[in-house]
């Protein structure tokens, strides 16, 4: 059975070269290629890969945020990165990759890492991709889909995350998007630049404009540049007045 491949790098050199090595095999089939991160991710809803050959240092979004939004998906197609960088490998490593090529990409080495890639199955690079921490790699956008299509936020433009049962509000500065992350994983991931507020809600510290109380003494936090203004829980109102007071 062929195996389907997404080619994504910024240099369409590394992309020709990647697609000549391929060209003879039976085996493998190039289904698309892309030149960022953020077109990656839409290739992927396209075009369902059985794996990506990915690139890691790329403008937009590099590929280790490719990865870490590849994880949060049902069934996510396998990851071998490619770079000329040596200093990524830890960290690539560390997203759970079948493999990591250096550039440039010799015949031997590629199949045999295809082989690896093909070992596994979706259930099992699910599991892997689901241990994923991504430690080092800082998130630079949100991941949403708007009819049909994904829609990337820079986090820089977000003013708050607000939950409601299993979905997420994302307010930022064009509108808002509702996701399916956790107000949990969102706080993992970007608690240098968000705080908690509320068990529903994370707002971005830079955003916080002050503090303003109702007519009946609860605590609400002002935002920078629109009138949106979020309820502090009991439990967080000392945390917030101190970061406020502090900053």
């Amino acid at each position: 059975m062929t195996m389907n491949i997404l080619v994504v790098d910024d240099e369409e050199l590394a992309r020709q070269r990647i697609s000549s090595l391929l060209e003879d095999s039976s085996e493998y089939s190039i289904c698309a290629e892309a030149e960022n991160g953020a077109e990656a991710l839409m290739m992927v809803e396209r075009h369902q890969p059985d794996l990506i050959l990915l690139d890691i240092s790329m403008p937009v979004m590099d590929g280790l945020e490719v990865a870490k939004h590849l994880s949060g998906m049902p069934n996510p197609p396998a990851v071998i990165f490619t770079t000329a960088y040596g200093e990524y490998a830890l960290e690539a490593f560390s997203t759970k990759a079948t493999g990591y090529l250096m550039k440039p990409i010799r015949k031997e080495q590629l199949f045999k890492s295809l082989e690896q890639a093909r070992s596994l199955n979706r259930a099992q690079r699910a599991e892997a991709a689901g241990d994923s921490e991504l430690e080092g790699s800082a998130r630079k956008h949100i991941c949403a889909r708007m009819r049909g299509n994904l829609e990337l936020i820079p986090i820089e433009d977000v003013y708050y995350f607000q939950a409601d049962q299993k979905y997420v509000t994302v307010r930022h500065k064009n509108g808002e998007v509702i996701i399916e992350e956790s107000l949990k994983s969102l706080e993992s991931d970007l608690s240098e630049r968000f705080i908690r507020i509320h068990r529903n809600a994370l707002v971005a510290k830079s955003r916080i404009a002050g503090l303003a109380k109702t007519n009946i003494g609860r605590v609400k936090v002002q935002i920078d540049k629109i009138e949106d203004e979020l309820e502090v829980s009991r439990r967080h109102v000392a945390e917030i007045r101190r970061f406020v007071r502090n900053r």
